[in-house]
Protein backbone atom coordinates (compact mmCIF):
# COMPACT_ATOMS: atom_id res chain seq x y z
CA UNK A 1 0.00 0.00 0.00
CA UNK A 2 1.43 3.39 -0.94
CA UNK A 3 2.25 5.86 1.78
CA UNK A 4 0.29 9.00 2.43
CA UNK A 5 1.81 12.16 3.79
CA UNK A 6 -0.08 15.03 5.27
CA UNK A 7 1.81 18.28 5.59
CA UNK A 8 -0.49 20.08 7.95
CA UNK A 9 -1.46 21.36 11.36
CA UNK A 10 -4.34 22.81 13.31
CA UNK A 11 -8.15 22.94 13.12
CA UNK A 12 -11.30 24.97 14.18
CA UNK A 13 -14.45 24.69 16.35
CA UNK A 14 -17.83 23.19 17.00
CA UNK A 15 -19.17 21.56 13.90
CA UNK A 16 -17.77 24.00 11.36
CA UNK A 17 -16.31 22.34 8.22
CA UNK A 18 -12.71 23.51 8.19
CA UNK A 19 -9.28 22.52 6.96
CA UNK A 20 -5.51 22.77 7.55
CA UNK A 21 -3.33 25.47 9.08
CA UNK A 22 0.35 25.38 8.29
CA UNK A 23 0.84 22.40 5.98
CA UNK A 24 -0.46 20.99 2.75
CA UNK A 25 -1.83 17.55 2.07
CA UNK A 26 0.04 15.01 0.04
CA UNK A 27 -1.69 11.81 -0.96
CA UNK A 28 -1.41 8.83 -3.25
CA UNK A 29 -4.08 7.32 -5.46
CA UNK A 30 -7.56 8.75 -5.84
CA UNK A 31 -8.67 8.61 -2.22
CA UNK A 32 -10.04 11.97 -1.14
CA UNK A 33 -8.34 13.49 1.88
CA UNK A 34 -10.51 15.88 3.83
CA UNK A 35 -9.31 17.81 6.82
CA UNK A 36 -12.24 19.30 8.73
CA UNK A 37 -10.93 21.84 11.16
CA UNK A 38 -7.93 23.61 12.63
CA UNK A 39 -7.05 24.68 16.18
CA UNK A 40 -3.81 25.93 17.67
CA UNK A 41 -2.79 27.17 21.11
CA UNK A 42 -0.11 29.87 21.18
CA UNK A 43 1.68 31.07 24.31
CA UNK A 44 3.95 34.11 24.05
CA UNK A 45 6.31 34.92 26.94
CA UNK A 46 8.95 37.42 25.86
CA UNK A 47 10.61 35.72 22.89
CA UNK A 48 9.51 32.30 24.06
CA UNK A 49 6.88 30.65 21.84
CA UNK A 50 4.92 27.56 22.82
CA UNK A 51 2.66 26.21 20.06
CA UNK A 52 0.27 23.30 20.58
CA UNK A 53 -1.27 21.76 17.47
CA UNK A 54 -4.33 19.58 17.13
CA UNK A 55 -5.18 17.94 13.83
CA UNK A 56 -8.44 16.49 12.57
CA UNK A 57 -7.96 14.07 9.73
CA UNK A 58 -10.11 11.20 8.45
CA UNK A 59 -7.97 8.10 8.11
CA UNK A 60 -5.74 5.47 9.66
CA UNK A 61 -2.83 6.78 11.81
CA UNK A 62 -0.33 4.61 9.94
CA UNK A 63 -1.22 6.25 6.62
CA UNK A 64 -0.26 9.85 7.33
CA UNK A 65 2.54 12.16 8.42
CA UNK A 66 2.69 15.78 9.52
CA UNK A 67 5.26 18.38 8.49
CA UNK A 68 5.47 21.93 9.85
CA UNK A 69 8.05 24.67 9.20
CA UNK A 70 9.86 25.78 12.39
CA UNK A 71 12.54 28.48 12.86
CA UNK A 72 15.11 26.39 14.77
CA UNK A 73 16.22 22.81 15.35
CA UNK A 74 14.04 21.75 18.25
CA UNK A 75 15.54 19.83 21.17
CA UNK A 76 13.81 16.81 22.61
CA UNK A 77 12.86 18.72 25.77
CA UNK A 78 11.06 21.25 23.54
CA UNK A 79 8.63 18.64 22.20
CA UNK A 80 5.84 16.99 24.16
CA UNK A 81 2.36 15.58 23.77
CA UNK A 82 -0.65 16.83 25.74
CA UNK A 83 -4.21 15.73 26.35
CA UNK A 84 -6.95 16.49 23.84
CA UNK A 85 -9.12 17.82 26.65
CA UNK A 86 -7.18 21.08 26.77
CA UNK A 87 -8.57 22.02 23.31
CA UNK A 88 -12.07 20.86 24.19
CA UNK A 89 -12.08 22.87 27.41
CA UNK A 90 -10.66 26.04 25.86
CA UNK A 91 -13.13 25.86 23.00
CA UNK A 92 -16.14 25.36 25.25
CA UNK A 93 -15.07 28.21 27.47
CA UNK A 94 -14.27 30.79 24.77
CA UNK A 95 -16.62 29.98 21.90
CA UNK A 96 -19.34 32.45 20.88
CA UNK A 97 -22.26 31.86 23.20
CA UNK A 98 -26.02 32.01 23.06
CA UNK A 99 -27.39 33.02 26.44
CA UNK A 100 -30.96 32.96 27.71
CA UNK A 101 -32.68 35.32 30.09
CA UNK A 102 -36.24 35.31 31.38
CA UNK A 103 -38.55 38.29 31.91
CA UNK A 104 -40.10 39.06 35.26
CA UNK A 105 -43.86 38.71 35.08
CA UNK A 106 -45.79 42.00 34.98
CA UNK A 107 -48.25 40.22 37.25
CA UNK A 108 -45.51 39.64 39.85
CA UNK A 109 -44.89 35.99 39.09
CA UNK A 110 -41.11 36.31 39.17
CA UNK A 111 -38.97 34.17 36.92
CA UNK A 112 -35.29 34.70 36.36
CA UNK A 113 -32.78 32.09 35.27
CA UNK A 114 -30.43 31.41 32.46
CA UNK A 115 -29.37 28.24 30.79
CA UNK A 116 -25.98 27.51 29.38
CA UNK A 117 -25.24 26.13 26.00
CA UNK A 118 -21.90 24.97 24.68
CA UNK A 119 -20.53 23.08 21.74
CA UNK A 120 -17.36 21.12 21.63
CA UNK A 121 -14.99 20.52 18.84
CA UNK A 122 -13.45 17.12 19.16
CA UNK A 123 -10.78 16.51 16.56
CA UNK A 124 -8.52 13.62 15.75
CA UNK A 125 -5.35 13.62 13.66
CA UNK A 126 -3.68 10.93 11.62
CA UNK A 127 -0.07 10.75 10.51
CA UNK A 128 2.22 8.27 8.76
CA UNK A 129 5.59 6.59 8.46
CA UNK A 130 8.44 8.59 7.00
CA UNK A 131 11.90 7.67 5.78
CA UNK A 132 14.61 10.01 4.54
CA UNK A 133 16.98 9.22 1.68
CA UNK A 134 18.03 12.29 -0.24
CA UNK A 135 21.29 14.22 -0.33
CA UNK A 136 19.40 17.53 -0.46
CA UNK A 137 17.65 16.80 2.82
CA UNK A 138 19.44 16.50 6.17
CA UNK A 139 18.20 14.95 9.39
CA UNK A 140 19.05 17.51 12.09
CA UNK A 141 17.50 15.58 14.99
CA UNK A 142 15.41 12.50 15.72
CA UNK A 143 13.21 11.88 18.80
CA UNK A 144 10.52 9.63 20.20
CA UNK A 145 7.81 11.46 22.14
CA UNK A 146 4.70 9.62 23.31
CA UNK A 147 3.23 7.71 20.38
CA UNK A 148 5.15 9.84 17.87
CA UNK A 149 8.48 9.48 16.08
CA UNK A 150 9.81 12.92 15.19
CA UNK A 151 12.42 14.15 12.72
CA UNK A 152 13.78 17.68 12.33
CA UNK A 153 14.79 18.17 8.68
CA UNK A 154 16.57 20.84 6.72
CA UNK A 155 16.38 21.16 2.96
CA UNK A 156 18.76 22.90 0.58
CA UNK A 157 16.02 23.74 -1.89
CA UNK A 158 12.31 23.17 -2.28
CA UNK A 159 12.88 20.72 -5.11
CA UNK A 160 14.90 18.54 -2.72
CA UNK A 161 11.95 17.93 -0.43
CA UNK A 162 9.63 17.65 -3.41
CA UNK A 163 11.89 15.12 -5.16
CA UNK A 164 12.16 13.07 -1.99
CA UNK A 165 8.37 12.89 -1.72
CA UNK A 166 8.03 11.83 -5.34
CA UNK A 167 10.82 9.24 -4.98
CA UNK A 168 9.01 7.75 -2.02
CA UNK A 169 5.73 7.36 -3.95
CA UNK A 170 4.00 10.43 -2.59
CA UNK A 171 1.64 12.37 -4.80
CA UNK A 172 2.07 16.05 -3.93
CA UNK A 173 0.14 19.19 -4.89
CA UNK A 174 1.23 21.00 -8.02
CA UNK A 175 2.06 24.14 -6.04
CA UNK A 176 4.04 22.36 -3.30
CA UNK A 177 7.43 23.55 -4.51
CA UNK A 178 6.17 27.13 -4.81
CA UNK A 179 4.99 27.31 -1.20
CA UNK A 180 8.00 25.41 0.22
CA UNK A 181 10.55 27.74 -1.37
CA UNK A 182 9.96 30.82 0.88
CA UNK A 183 10.43 28.73 4.03
CA UNK A 184 13.66 27.20 2.75
CA UNK A 185 14.98 30.64 1.76
CA UNK A 186 14.31 31.74 5.36
CA UNK A 187 16.43 28.77 6.48
CA UNK A 188 13.48 27.25 8.32
CA UNK A 189 13.58 23.62 9.36
CA UNK A 190 10.81 21.06 8.92
CA UNK A 191 9.23 19.36 11.91
CA UNK A 192 8.16 15.91 10.68
CA UNK A 193 5.98 13.52 12.66
CA UNK A 194 4.98 9.90 12.17
CA UNK A 195 2.98 7.57 14.40
CA UNK A 196 4.36 4.49 16.09
CA UNK A 197 1.19 2.41 15.83
CA UNK A 198 2.46 -0.29 18.19
CA UNK A 199 3.36 2.31 20.81
CA UNK A 200 -0.08 3.87 20.39
CA UNK A 201 -1.65 0.48 21.14
CA UNK A 202 0.57 0.03 24.22
CA UNK A 203 -0.53 3.42 25.52
CA UNK A 204 -4.16 2.47 24.93
CA UNK A 205 -4.88 5.55 22.84
CA UNK A 206 -7.63 5.63 20.27
CA UNK A 207 -6.87 9.15 19.00
CA UNK A 208 -3.62 10.99 18.50
CA UNK A 209 -2.41 13.42 21.12
CA UNK A 210 -1.86 17.09 20.31
CA UNK A 211 1.81 17.95 19.81
CA UNK A 212 3.44 20.90 21.55
CA UNK A 213 6.67 22.58 20.52
CA UNK A 214 8.65 25.35 22.23
CA UNK A 215 11.34 27.63 20.83
CA UNK A 216 12.91 31.07 21.14
CA UNK A 217 12.18 33.54 18.35
CA UNK A 218 11.60 37.25 18.03
CA UNK A 219 8.87 36.40 15.52
CA UNK A 220 5.38 35.81 16.88
CA UNK A 221 3.78 34.12 13.88
CA UNK A 222 1.96 31.16 12.35
CA UNK A 223 2.75 29.76 8.89
CA UNK A 224 -0.44 29.27 6.89
CA UNK A 225 0.78 29.28 3.29
CA UNK A 226 1.60 25.58 3.16
CA UNK A 227 -1.96 24.81 4.14
CA UNK A 228 -3.24 26.50 1.00
CA UNK A 229 -1.14 24.57 -1.51
CA UNK A 230 -3.92 22.21 -2.53
CA UNK A 231 -6.90 23.99 -0.97
CA UNK A 232 -9.89 24.41 -3.27
CA UNK A 233 -11.73 26.77 -0.96
CA UNK A 234 -11.19 28.89 2.12
CA UNK A 235 -9.99 27.32 5.35
CA UNK A 236 -10.76 28.21 8.96
CA UNK A 237 -8.44 28.41 11.92
CA UNK A 238 -9.02 29.13 15.61
CA UNK A 239 -6.11 30.52 17.60
CA UNK A 240 -6.18 30.35 21.40
CA UNK A 241 -3.49 32.85 22.42
CA UNK A 242 -2.14 33.42 25.94
CA UNK A 243 0.08 36.25 27.16
CA UNK A 244 0.87 37.85 30.49
CA UNK A 245 -0.57 41.29 29.98
CA UNK A 246 -2.86 41.97 27.03
CA UNK A 247 -4.79 41.04 23.93
CA UNK A 248 -3.13 39.39 20.93
CA UNK A 249 -3.80 40.99 17.55
CA UNK A 250 -2.65 40.34 14.01
CA UNK A 251 -0.16 42.91 12.69
CA UNK A 252 -0.19 42.23 8.94
CA UNK A 253 -3.97 41.84 8.58
CA UNK A 254 -6.79 43.78 10.16
CA UNK A 255 -8.12 42.46 13.48
CA UNK A 256 -11.90 42.97 13.60
CA UNK A 257 -14.44 42.21 16.32
CA UNK A 258 -17.38 40.01 15.51
CA UNK A 259 -20.80 41.59 16.22
CA UNK A 260 -21.80 40.93 19.82
CA UNK A 261 -24.48 41.54 22.46
CA UNK A 262 -27.28 41.21 19.93
CA UNK A 263 -30.79 40.10 20.88
CA UNK A 264 -32.07 37.30 18.67
CA UNK A 265 -35.45 35.59 18.20
CA UNK A 266 -36.25 32.64 20.44
CA UNK A 267 -36.44 30.26 17.48
CA UNK A 268 -32.67 30.69 16.96
CA UNK A 269 -31.82 28.33 19.82
CA UNK A 270 -31.83 25.05 17.80
CA UNK A 271 -30.34 26.92 14.83
CA UNK A 272 -27.56 28.82 16.59
CA UNK A 273 -24.77 27.08 14.70
CA UNK A 274 -26.48 27.86 11.38
CA UNK A 275 -26.98 31.46 12.50
CA UNK A 276 -23.37 31.92 13.54
CA UNK A 277 -21.99 30.41 10.35
CA UNK A 278 -24.11 32.75 8.21
CA UNK A 279 -23.30 35.74 10.38
CA UNK A 280 -19.58 35.00 10.23
CA UNK A 281 -19.74 34.58 6.45
CA UNK A 282 -21.40 37.99 6.11
CA UNK A 283 -18.74 39.65 8.29
CA UNK A 284 -15.99 37.83 6.41
CA UNK A 285 -17.33 39.20 3.10
CA UNK A 286 -18.07 42.65 4.51
CA UNK A 287 -14.46 43.11 5.68
CA UNK A 288 -13.00 42.17 2.29
CA UNK A 289 -12.25 38.52 3.13
CA UNK A 290 -8.91 39.38 4.71
CA UNK A 291 -9.61 40.19 8.36
CA UNK A 292 -8.75 38.23 11.49
CA UNK A 293 -11.77 38.13 13.80
CA UNK A 294 -11.72 38.56 17.54
CA UNK A 295 -14.22 36.18 19.16
CA UNK A 296 -13.07 36.33 22.77
CA UNK A 297 -10.61 38.31 24.91
CA UNK A 298 -10.52 38.22 28.71
CA UNK A 299 -8.29 39.00 31.62
CA UNK A 300 -7.95 35.62 33.36
CA UNK A 301 -5.52 36.90 35.96
CA UNK A 302 -6.10 35.43 39.39
CA UNK A 303 -6.99 38.83 40.87
CA UNK A 304 -9.83 39.31 38.35
CA UNK A 305 -12.90 37.66 39.87
CA UNK A 306 -15.07 37.85 36.70
CA UNK A 307 -13.84 35.45 34.04
CA UNK A 308 -16.79 35.76 31.57
CA UNK A 309 -20.33 37.17 31.39
CA UNK A 310 -21.90 34.70 31.61
CA UNK A 311 -19.62 31.66 31.52
CA UNK A 312 -20.71 28.96 29.08
CA UNK A 313 -18.17 26.58 30.60
CA UNK A 314 -15.76 26.51 33.55
CA UNK A 315 -12.74 28.83 33.21
CA UNK A 316 -9.47 27.08 32.37
CA UNK A 317 -7.96 25.22 35.28
CA UNK A 318 -4.31 25.14 36.27
CA UNK A 319 -4.07 21.73 34.57
CA UNK A 320 -5.46 23.17 31.31
CA UNK A 321 -3.05 26.09 31.44
CA UNK A 322 -0.10 23.84 32.21
CA UNK A 323 -1.03 21.53 29.32
CA UNK A 324 -1.23 24.61 27.06
CA UNK A 325 2.41 25.35 27.92
CA UNK A 326 1.82 28.33 30.23
CA UNK A 327 4.60 28.55 32.81
CA UNK A 328 3.97 32.04 34.19
CA UNK A 329 1.06 31.04 36.47
CA UNK A 330 1.43 28.93 39.61
CA UNK A 331 -0.85 26.51 41.36
CA UNK A 332 -3.02 27.97 44.12
CA UNK A 333 -6.41 27.15 45.62
CA UNK A 334 -7.03 30.54 47.21
CA UNK A 335 -8.13 32.74 44.31
CA UNK A 336 -11.83 33.30 43.67
CA UNK A 337 -12.63 29.67 43.04
CA UNK A 338 -9.80 29.10 40.54
CA UNK A 339 -6.71 27.04 41.22
CA UNK A 340 -3.88 29.26 39.99
CA UNK A 341 -2.27 32.64 40.66
CA UNK A 342 -0.54 35.08 38.35
CA UNK A 343 -1.22 37.39 35.40
CA UNK A 344 -2.85 35.90 32.32
CA UNK A 345 -4.74 37.20 29.28
CA UNK A 346 -6.64 34.91 26.89
CA UNK A 347 -7.45 35.84 23.27
CA UNK A 348 -9.44 33.79 20.78
CA UNK A 349 -9.02 34.66 17.09
CA UNK A 350 -10.85 33.18 14.11
CA UNK A 351 -9.20 33.30 10.68
CA UNK A 352 -10.85 32.30 7.41
CA UNK A 353 -8.18 32.37 4.75
CA UNK A 354 -7.31 31.47 1.17
CA UNK A 355 -4.39 32.08 -1.19
CA UNK A 356 -5.89 35.15 -2.81
CA UNK A 357 -6.75 37.10 0.34
CA UNK A 358 -4.05 35.82 2.73
CA UNK A 359 -0.84 35.65 0.68
CA UNK A 360 1.37 35.96 3.78
CA UNK A 361 1.75 34.04 7.03
CA UNK A 362 0.06 35.46 10.11
CA UNK A 363 2.13 37.84 12.27
CA UNK A 364 0.98 38.69 15.79
CA UNK A 365 1.77 41.01 18.66
CA UNK A 366 0.87 41.26 22.32
CA UNK A 367 -0.87 44.59 22.91
CA UNK A 368 -1.52 46.54 26.14
CA UNK A 369 -5.26 46.30 25.45
CA UNK A 370 -6.93 44.55 28.41
CA UNK A 371 -10.55 45.25 27.46
CA UNK A 372 -12.75 42.19 27.90
CA UNK A 373 -14.72 41.01 24.86
CA UNK A 374 -16.88 38.01 24.00
CA UNK A 375 -19.14 36.93 21.16
CA UNK A 376 -22.47 36.92 22.99
CA UNK A 377 -26.00 36.53 21.60
CA UNK A 378 -29.09 36.91 23.73
CA UNK A 379 -32.50 35.25 23.81
CA UNK A 380 -35.00 37.00 26.08
CA UNK A 381 -37.95 34.79 27.03
CA UNK A 382 -41.24 36.57 27.59
CA UNK A 383 -43.79 35.62 30.20
CA UNK A 384 -46.97 33.92 28.98
CA UNK A 385 -49.66 36.44 29.99
CA UNK A 386 -52.83 37.82 28.47
CA UNK A 387 -54.04 41.42 28.38
CA UNK A 388 -56.67 40.84 31.08
CA UNK A 389 -54.40 39.03 33.52
CA UNK A 390 -53.35 42.23 35.32
CA UNK A 391 -53.05 46.00 34.88
CA UNK A 392 -49.50 45.89 33.55
CA UNK A 393 -50.04 43.03 31.12
CA UNK A 394 -50.98 45.13 28.07
CA UNK A 395 -48.00 47.47 28.28
CA UNK A 396 -45.75 44.49 28.87
CA UNK A 397 -47.05 42.71 25.75
CA UNK A 398 -46.55 45.89 23.69
CA UNK A 399 -42.93 45.98 24.85
CA UNK A 400 -42.52 42.29 23.93
CA UNK A 401 -43.91 42.99 20.46
CA UNK A 402 -41.44 45.85 19.95
CA UNK A 403 -38.62 43.64 21.19
CA UNK A 404 -39.51 40.80 18.83
CA UNK A 405 -39.63 43.19 15.88
CA UNK A 406 -36.14 44.42 16.81
CA UNK A 407 -34.92 40.83 17.14
CA UNK A 408 -36.10 40.01 13.63
CA UNK A 409 -34.42 43.16 12.34
CA UNK A 410 -31.16 42.15 14.07
CA UNK A 411 -31.38 38.69 12.54
CA UNK A 412 -31.80 40.08 9.03
CA UNK A 413 -29.01 42.63 9.42
CA UNK A 414 -26.56 40.06 10.79
CA UNK A 415 -27.25 37.21 8.39
CA UNK A 416 -29.40 38.49 5.48
CA UNK A 417 -32.10 36.01 6.47
CA UNK A 418 -35.46 37.26 5.23
CA UNK A 419 -37.30 38.37 8.38
CA UNK A 420 -40.65 38.40 6.56
CA UNK A 421 -40.55 34.58 6.65
CA UNK A 422 -40.93 34.71 10.40
CA UNK A 423 -44.01 36.91 10.74
CA UNK A 424 -45.61 34.32 13.03
CA UNK A 425 -43.04 35.34 15.64
CA UNK A 426 -44.73 38.73 16.03
CA UNK A 427 -48.25 37.60 15.11
CA UNK A 428 -48.33 35.51 18.28
CA UNK A 429 -48.06 38.67 20.40
CA UNK A 430 -50.36 40.69 18.13
CA UNK A 431 -53.05 38.08 18.68
CA UNK A 432 -52.72 38.48 22.45
CA UNK A 433 -53.10 42.24 22.05
CA UNK A 434 -56.13 41.82 19.81
CA UNK A 435 -54.39 43.29 16.77
CA UNK A 436 -55.61 42.12 13.37
CA UNK A 437 -53.14 40.75 10.87
CA UNK A 438 -52.31 43.05 7.99
CA UNK A 439 -53.79 41.95 4.71
CA UNK A 440 -54.10 43.39 1.22
CA UNK A 441 -57.54 43.93 -0.26
CA UNK A 442 -58.46 43.18 -3.85
CA UNK A 443 -58.22 46.90 -4.57
CA UNK A 444 -54.64 47.09 -3.31
CA UNK A 445 -55.38 48.83 -0.02
CA UNK A 446 -53.54 47.54 3.05
CA UNK A 447 -55.98 46.95 5.86
CA UNK A 448 -55.60 45.79 9.43
CA UNK A 449 -58.16 43.03 9.13
CA UNK A 450 -61.66 42.37 7.83
CA UNK A 451 -63.08 45.88 8.27
CA UNK A 452 -66.38 47.21 6.80
CA UNK A 453 -65.78 47.71 3.02
CA UNK A 454 -68.63 50.20 2.44
CA UNK A 455 -66.65 53.39 3.24
CA UNK A 456 -64.08 52.41 0.58
CA UNK A 457 -66.82 51.56 -1.98
CA UNK A 458 -68.64 54.86 -1.28
CA UNK A 459 -65.42 56.80 -1.84
CA UNK A 460 -64.77 55.00 -5.13
CA UNK A 461 -68.36 55.60 -6.30
CA UNK A 462 -68.20 59.29 -5.39
CA UNK A 463 -64.93 59.82 -7.21
CA UNK A 464 -66.31 58.00 -10.29
CA UNK A 465 -69.49 60.14 -10.48
CA UNK A 466 -67.51 63.34 -10.00
CA UNK A 467 -65.13 62.37 -12.82
CA UNK A 468 -68.06 61.62 -15.12
CA UNK A 469 -69.67 65.01 -14.41
CA UNK A 470 -66.43 66.84 -15.08
CA UNK A 471 -66.02 64.93 -18.35
CA UNK A 472 -69.54 65.81 -19.47
CA UNK A 473 -69.12 69.42 -18.42
CA UNK A 474 -66.02 69.72 -20.57
CA UNK A 475 -67.89 68.27 -23.53
CA UNK A 476 -70.84 70.74 -23.06
CA UNK A 477 -68.41 73.67 -23.07
CA UNK A 478 -66.83 72.39 -26.27
CA UNK A 479 -70.29 72.18 -27.98
CA UNK A 480 -71.15 75.74 -26.87
CA UNK A 481 -67.92 77.10 -28.25
CA UNK A 482 -68.57 75.35 -31.58
CA UNK A 483 -72.11 76.77 -31.91
CA UNK A 484 -70.90 80.27 -31.11
CA UNK A 485 -68.28 80.05 -33.83
CA UNK A 486 -70.81 78.71 -36.39
CA UNK A 487 -73.47 81.38 -35.89
CA UNK A 488 -71.35 84.42 -35.19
Amino acid sequence: MKNKLILTAILLFSGFVLQSFCGFYVSTGNQAIFNKASEVIMVRDGNRNIITMKNDFQGNPKDFAMVIPVPVVLKEKDIKVVKNTVFTNLNKYSEPRLVEYFDQSPCYNYENDYKKEARAAVAMSSVQKLSIKDDKISIEAEYKVGEFQILILSAKESSGLKNWLVANNYQIPDKAEEVLEPYIKQNLKFFVVKVDVEEMKKLGRTELSPIQISYESDKFMLPIRLGMANAKDFQDLIVYAFTKKGRVECTNYRTAKIPTNKNLPLFIKPRFQEFYKDMFQKQYTKTGKNAVFLEYAWNLSANNSMKCDPCSFSPPSYTDLKDAGISFVNYSSQNWGIDYEGDLFFTRLHVRYDRENFPNDLLFQETPNTENFQGRYIMQHNVDVNVKDCDGAKNYLISVLERRENELENLEQLTNWDSSLYSDYTDEIKDKLGYKKEQKSALGFVTSGPKNPFPYLFTILFVGILSLLIFKLKNIRKVAVSLKTFFF
